[in-house]
């Protein structure tokens, strides 16, 4: 973890979640000090927290389209889907 490390906000998705996995890894051998294990515990923490956000950003541009039955089209948004 001795690598300068990007500001969490501005981290995509994917490069969150790679990082993420590292930080588990790592902390799953106990191979780190203390100190160096809350501090990526931490990170791990912002970093999760960042990547349920854009989960949710993502879920809440999916949208539903529809046929009624009368025929005409309309757009759901993704949380009134069943």
């Amino acid at each position: 973890m001795a690598k300068a490390q990007a500001a969490v906000e501005t981290l995509n998705f994917e490069s969150a979640l790679a990082e993420l996995d590292v930080i588990v890894r790592d902390l799953e051998t106990g191979k780190t000090s203390l100190e160096e294990s809350i501090s990526a515990y931490e990170r791990g923490i912002a970093l999760r927290n960042h990547c349920e956000q854009k989960l949710r950003e993502a879920q809440a541009k999916i949208e539903k389209i529809t046929v009624n039955s009368d025929g005409s089209v309309s757009v759901k948004p993704f949380a009134e889907q069943e």
